[in-house]
């Protein structure tokens, strides 16, 4: 399976993504907050830094809940910082 390249916005997005999740996560480690989302640390790591700027959805699920962020917050973070960056909407 060949996976269509990301867009520069998509990689800025993933960054910007994992960015918050760094703020998000404090002072808590890396290993707590993945095991809480029952990812491993390496998901995480690679999420944070931009590495992986689009994970599966049921991970950003689980990653939100281990933080105590909702969904709705995660999606009007990424929307307010698209429309910042020339209106790009989140895709699906």
């Amino acid at each position: 399976m060949v996976r269509v390249p990301l867009s520069p916005q998509e990689r800025q997005r993933g960054e910007r993504f994992g960015a918050l999740l760094r703020r998000a996560r404090g002072d808590r480690s890396m290993v707590d907050v993945a095991a809480a989302a029952g990812v491993s640390a390496e998901t995480l790591r690679k999420i944070e830094t931009g590495r992986a700027p689009t994970p599966a959805f049921f991970t950003v699920a689980a990653l939100a809940h281990a933080l105590g962020l909702s969904l709705d917050e995660l999606a009007a973070a990424c929307a307010e910082e698209d429309a910042d960056c020339g209106g790009q909407a989140m895709s699906a």
